[in-house]
This record gives C-alpha cells, sequence and structure tokens, in this order.
C-alpha cells in the first residue's frame, strides 16, 4: 500500500490537499515541523479534527514524520528514512516560502524554495521515489504579457519579485532530474479562502490591501451612513486584471490529476476562466470594511503628495506591490481537458465579500495549534509493544504482517508482524506486504482493547472491516490480548463511551 509523500501539509493548500487526497483513499504521509506551540503529530491532528468536524466523520490518520525541508535528508532520522524508502513511491512537494523580498540568498525564500527542493530530491534519489508532483506557480511567467502556455517555462522573462524568482529556480531544478520517471507540475494563480465559506489560514495577495484598509479603517469613528474617511490610494487604473482561486478547487483538481496516472507528467494552469479586475476588488475593500475612501490613481503612475494615512496604507501593502499589475492571459488547456467536470467557480462579488468576512471575522488570524489530547491515543496503547517486539527485518517462519488502520483523533496507521502468541514487530504505516488491513474507529478499537467488545461482533455489525486474508482475525485476537496486559489503554479513559458502543 504505498504511500503519498506530502510536504507543507499544515498550510492553506496543504490541508485541503491532505483531506481530498485521503477521502479518496490515497494513503498519506506528511513531512511536519513542530512549533513553539504543538509537536509535530499535534499540529496534524489539528488539522484532521478540523475536517473530521466539517465532514461529520472520523478520517484516516496520515503517517506523520517529523522533519524540515531546509535540512539534507529532510531532517529525517534513519529509521524515518528506511519508512520512506520503503513506503513512498510518490512526492507531492508542496511546501514553500511566501517571502516577496529577501534579504540574502541564505534567507526566504530561498532557503525554503531553492534550498528545500534541492533537499527534497536528493530524498527521492536516495529514497527510489520516482514520481514527483511539484506545486509551482503560474506566476513563474515573472513580467511576461500575452498569452502564457502549460508548456512554457524560461523565456529569459524579468521577475517581479525574490518569489518568483525562486519559484522558477524550483521549477527547472525539478525538470532536470533525470532520476525521475513521472513529474506533473501543477501552477496555481493566487489562491484565496474556500469557495462556499471564505475559510482560509494565510493572508497573501488580495487579503493584504484588505488587511490594510480594514487596519486604517480602526482608526477612524463612522460616519451616520456606518462609512470611515480618509483616502488610500492604488497605482491602478482599475481596469487591470488578477487570477484569484478558491484553494477547494485547486485541491479538487490537484487530487483528480494525482489520483488519475494517464494524467501525470504534464503541466497544469490552475488558473479562473474570468479574472476579476481591480475595480471589483477596490469596490469589495469598501463595501467589505466601510471604508470608502480607494482611489484608482491610473496603471503604474507614481503616487506623491500622500497624506500621511495614505504613506501608512502604501506601507502595509508595499511587499505585495509588485503583485498589482495586470496579469497576462494564462492558457488551461491541460487543465480543461484532464478536469472538464471541475470548472473554477467564478470569483464574483459575492465570493469576495464572504472571503473578507471571514478574514475580518477571525481578525486576519489562523487558527492556533495547541495540542488537542484524544481520549484514546492507540500510539500510546501500541508503545510497549512496540518496546518488547523484536527488531527483525524479515518475517520469521509462521508470522503474518497484519495492517492496522485506526481512524479518527488519536489513531492513524500500523504494521503488525504477529506469530502465535508473540508480537514480533510494530511499525508505522501499513506495509505493501500485509496480508490484511483491520480499520475501525478510534472508539471501537478502545473497546476492543479493553475488552467491552469482541473482534467478531465489532466485525459482525461493522464497527470493523477487515479488507483481505479473513483468517487474519486470529492474529488481532493477539493484539488485543496484549494490548489489555499492558494496562497502557486505561489512559485517557472513558469508559461511560466504551460502554456506550459495546451496547450499540
Amino acid at each position: 500500500m504505498p504511500y503519498v509523500f506530502l510536504t507543507g501539509a499544515t498550510g492553506l493548500l496543504g490541508r485541503y490537499l491532505l483531506k481530498d487526497l485521503t477521502v479518496a483513499g490515497v494513503p498519506m504521509a506528511v513531512l511536519v515541523r513542530p512549533s513553539r506551540r504543538a509537536t509535530a503529530q499535534h499540529r496534524v491532528e489539528n488539522v484532521m479534527c478540523y475536517w473530521d468536524g466539517l465532514l461529520g466523520r472520523a478520517l484516516p490518520r496520515p503517517v506523520v514524520l517529523e522533519g524540515d525541508i531546509t535540512e539534507p535528508d529532510l531532517g529525517l532520522d534513519a529509521r524515518g528514512m528506511r519508512w520512506v524508502a520503503e513506503n513512498c513511491t510518490c512526492m507531492l512537494h508542496n511546501a514553500a516560502s511566501l517571502t516577496f523580498q529577501s534579504t540574502s540568498s541564505q534567507s526566504e525564500p530561498w532557503r525554503s524554495n531553492v534550498g528545500g527542493m534541492k533537499h527534497v530530491l536528493e530524498l527521492c534519489r536516495n529514497a527510489g521515489i520516482r514520481q514527483f508532483q511539484h506545486v509551482s506557480t503560474a506566476y513563474v511567467c515573472g513580467l511576461r504579457q500575452g498569452r502564457i502556455l502549460e508548456s512554457e517555462l524560461d523565456a529569459g522573462q524579468k521577475m517581479s519579485n525574490d518569489y518568483e524568482q525562486s519559484k522558477i529556480q524550483a521549477e527547472t531544478m525539478v525538470r532536470s532530474a533525470d532520476f525521475l520517471e513521472s513529474l506533473t507540475v501543477h501552477r496555481p494563480a493566487i489562491i484565496i479562502g474556500d469557495s462556499t465559506n471564505g475559510y482560509t489560514t494565510t493572508y497573501h495577495g488580495f487579503y493584504a490591501p484588505l488587511q490594510a484598509v480594514y487596519t486604517m479603517a480602526q482608526t477612524f469613528d463612522a460616519n451616520a451612513t456606518g462609512h470611515t474617511g480618509t483616502s488610500a490610494r492604488f497605482g491602478l487604473s482599475g481596469h487591470e486584471t488578477k487570477n484569484l482561486v478558491p484553494v477547494d478547487w485547486v485541491s479538487a483538481v490537484m487530487t483528480h490529476v494525482i489520483t488519475n496516472p494517464r494524467l501525470h507528467g504534464k503541466t497544469y494552469h490552475l488558473t479562473p476562466l474570468h479574472p476579476v479586475s481591480a475595480r471589483l476588488l477596490g469596490d469589495i475593500f469598501e463595501e467589505a470594511v466601510g471604508f470608502y475612501g480607494v482611489r484608482l490613481e491610473g496603471s503604474g503612475k507614481t503616487l506623491s503628495g500622500l497624506t500621511e494615512y495614505e504613506q501608512l496604507f502604501c506601507e502595509l501593502i508595499r511587499v505585495y506591490s509588485s503583485y498589482w499589475k495586470d496579469d497576462p492571459t494564462f492558457d488551461s488547456t491541460n487543465t480543461r481537458r484532464a478536469a472538464p467536470h471541475l470548472p473554477c467557480p467564478h470569483v464574483d462579488r459575492k465570493m469576495l465579500l464572504r472571503m473578507a468576512e471571514y478574514a475580518m471575522r477571525v481578525n486576519f488570524t489562523s487558527p492556533r495549534a495547541k495540542p488537542i489530547e484524544p481520549k484514546f491515543d492507540v500510539a500510546l496503547a501500541l508503545e510497549p509493544l512496540a518496546e518488547t517486539a523484536s527488531s527483525a527485518a524479515a518475517i520469521p517462519a509462521g508470522a503474518a504482517r497484519v495492517g492496522l488502520r485506526v481512524t479518527g483523533h488519536g489513531g492513524g496507521d500500523w504494521s503488525l508482524v504477529i506469530r502465535e502468541e508473540e508480537i514480533v514487530s510494530v511499525d508505522i504505516g501499513i506495509h505493501a506486504g500485509c496480508q490484511a488491513v483491520f480499520e475501525c474507529p478510534v472508539d471501537a478499537f478502545a473497546a476492543l482493547a479493553r475488552g467491552h467488545l469482541a473482534i467478531e461482533t465489532a466485525l459482525a455489525r461493522g464497527d470493523a472491516v477487515l479488507d483481505g486474508d479473513s483468517g487474519a482475525h486470529r492474529h488481532l485476537h493477539v493484539l488485543f490480548r496484549h494490548l489489555g496486559d499492558s494496562g497502557r489503554v486505561q489512559v485517557h479513559a472513558s469508559a461511560g463511551e466504551v460502554r456506550a458502543l459495546a451496547a450499540k
């Protein structure tokens, strides 16, 4: 059961890809670095718990590998490197820095976008990963105008900023990797929030001037009409267009491409059919915030005689100034042919207002990744078994390899080698050599481990599924007997819930 190895899983696009690919039945492994507030595992669990709640069901959990793309071997230890080499066949490289202006060649975005690409490719070469899905950007076109083809990359164009320069270098680098058997490149335009509810975790591009206007509006008292006053000038005429795309659509198209091998090996412009005009963006800033002072002064015009507040506005959006120019036309023939059933939602006034209202409601902040402890932690319950198991690489005679997939908060994927009454080994992920895979939600697993639910009962009434060799259920008896003997299953006890499940 090969895994797709995803970088950038906790970013906006990454968390949608993680959800969509998981729902599509793709086993996922993710590279995540810890934060000051949470471990890598906790950060991923926060993302997955959000999707569980939104979808109303418990999703399978990805294999979480702690690491960092800016470090050699992505910061993985020997066990992590071995696991990737044995279990991952495809790299989905999504992690990137969105820093537009660099302070040095050793800082962002070069450190992540170019240095990170080098480390990712080195790991793929060493681990035998030959399928690569790369998230680039439509703006590798730089300052080109006219029609930009999906087949084009370096036409000698000038670039607008360090971010674009780093991304064209990264895409050039991966295209030069001669060991790859399949390379698929995804080039999204400017990603905004979810088309249905406005949800976002990052505030770049469209959100920068919105936040600047919103910040300025807080310093003024509203008049009788609810409007605030002063002015904020843009060096645009209003006719310029920007290519904005909802994150849920980008992820849906990418998931469709990734899960259909016949679509691999091409480049896809993930761009809208109808760009948004600068005039409409100005109207949105006014309508959403109640700040009726945005003035468009003419395309490319150097603004002079600015007031103190206009200078503040220009400073707040300065880092994104290179984006506020007329976009070229992005050809998206490959995308439309690959996913004709997934047209890009029209980014209109109503949708942009939804985006703006969400951003202002959460005050342009991202969800805090504080740890959410599970009621039952399967990894913690399996820990004593892993500690006492042997480290034999080969399956001994008479042993069986059984996969374990526990969905929901506290779950995950494991492979167990079991011989008679002995747990020979426990490893993360479901190995391709598993003769059967036992899957159940975490509350059912807790009931089984505590002896409140029998395996046969769980299988009979659909609380669990055994896919593969039906005789493998006898090995599961060994697993749950060991878990009951270990005593660790009482951690995070929720006996009332377990009894309720057993009585269902």
